[in-house]
């Protein structure tokens, strides 16, 4: 049963049976592969999207989010950082706050936007870019409690995640 913890942070639940299947996530708002609506970018309120997850492996103790656009003209382009998420989640609401630590303890690091928390899909007008969501299941929390960026998460993963699942959003600005 979900409970809502304040608007714009987690939603509270109990995670799936532990086995239950393959890892998925999923969001209300776009469907994989499907286009990311304007409210979740810079074009619109920058909310990050809801976010459901299910199947999650035995042994997980908490989850961990990277959200990046390999598309960026520049190299790949971190959107958002979470980790530290509790493995009782099954979600997250949409417009999660941008602070450091949220109410259930999960932590979010910098982006590339130089700030803590969610940067909506911002591309250069052309090409609609692909925004990788990626959650990983992990078997302990991770020992940091600052702000890591994405690749500073990563190397604190090594050897700790149980599983992965990925979905994939695109979004496309056009000239006005």
């Amino acid at each position: 049963m979900k409970r809502a913890i304040m608007a714009g942070v987690l939603a509270l639940g109990v995670a799936g049976a532990a086995g239950a299947g393959e890892m998925r996530l999923t969001s209300p708002a776009f469907l994989q592969g499907g286009s990311i609506p304007p409210e979740f970018t810079c074009d619109g309120a920058d909310r990050s999207p809801p976010l459901y997850w299910t199947g999650l492996p035995e042994g997980v103790k908490t989850l961990a989010l990277i959200v990046d656009d390999p598309d960026a003209p520049g190299g790949t382009w971190v959107h958002w950082v979470v980790y530290n998420i509790p493995a009782t989640l099954d979600g997250m609401a949409a417009g999660a706050l941008p602070m450091p630590q949220l109410s259930t303890g999960a932590i979010q690091g910098g982006n590339d936007f130089r700030r803590i928390g969610y940067g909506g899909p911002c591309p250069p007008s052309g090409a609609p870019h692909h925004y990788q969501f990626r959650l990983y299941a992990l078997n302990a929390e991770l020992p940091f409690a600052m702000a890591l960026g994405r690749q500073q998460l990563l190397k604190q993963m090594e050897g700790r995640i149980l599983g992965q699942a990925e979905l994939m959003g695109t979004y496309q600005r056009h000239k006005p």
